[in-house]
């Protein structure tokens, strides 16, 4: 498995290059903006592109949908409740700004299996800070990418228009805290972490 980390767009968001070493066929995860340098890295890496994934429906992880699909011909996936939202540009408007009004190919449900190259990824929905929410577990590796809903020491926010507090902190301790301790997470914003650390230190799932 390879990984590698951008951080991109106006909110400092986390895109991540997922690839098998064998095949080289590879994901990229919430493409949040600065697409020529998403282009860059996938090009330096030599891999080829068969999903873009996006974690939720905010503008901040998908504004470089278009861009990244139209250059690889990559399938576009997300899960069926935030279908709607990606379409209306994903909240951009909320705060002013234009995003892009993308129409995925595939519509994600908990517990189905994405195959990239060697490796498998698990849909693990987990509503809260979006209705769909979603984070993709390889499970044989050991790595969650858990989108915006874990941080390090954090969650993800529910005060925008969908968000439900309650439901977020269900769903990180049904879908994620269950998730074997030494699971790597890497989160939507920031650094990454484990399961083991979260359930352990982060204040908010106490």
């Amino acid at each position: 498995m390879l990984v590698e980390t951008l951080t991109v767009g106006p909110v400092m968001t986390n895109c991540y290059i997922l690839a098998c070493e064998e095949t080289k066929k590879a994901a990229v995860i919430d493409p949040g903006g600065d697409a020529k340098r998403i282009l860059d890295a996938i090009k330096r890496m030599g891999v080829d592109v068969v999903y873009v994934l996006n974690t939720h429906g905010h503008f901040d992880h998908t504004l470089a949908n278009d861009a990244i699909v139209s250059a690889t011909g990559a399938t576009l996936a997300i899960h069926e409740a935030d279908a709607p939202m990606l379409a209306m540009g994903g909240g951009a408007a909320w705060f002013g700004m234009k995003g892009s009004q993308s129409r995925p190919d595939l519509l994600l449900h908990d517990g189905d299996t994405l195959d990239v190259g060697n490796l498998r990824l698990r849909v693990l929905h987990v509503p809260g800070h979006s209705p769909g929410g979603v984070a993709f577990y390889l499970e044989k590796e050991g790595v969650v990418f858990s989108g915006d809903a874990l941080f390090q020491m954090g969650i993800g926010r529910t005060d925008l228009p969908g968000g439900d507090y309650d439901r977020l902190i269900a769903s990180i301790r049904a879908k994620l805290l269950s998730l074997p301790p030494d699971t790597v997470v890497y989160p939507g914003h920031g650094p990454a972490t484990t399961i083991a650390r979260e359930r352990v230190g982060n204040p908010f799932l106490f």
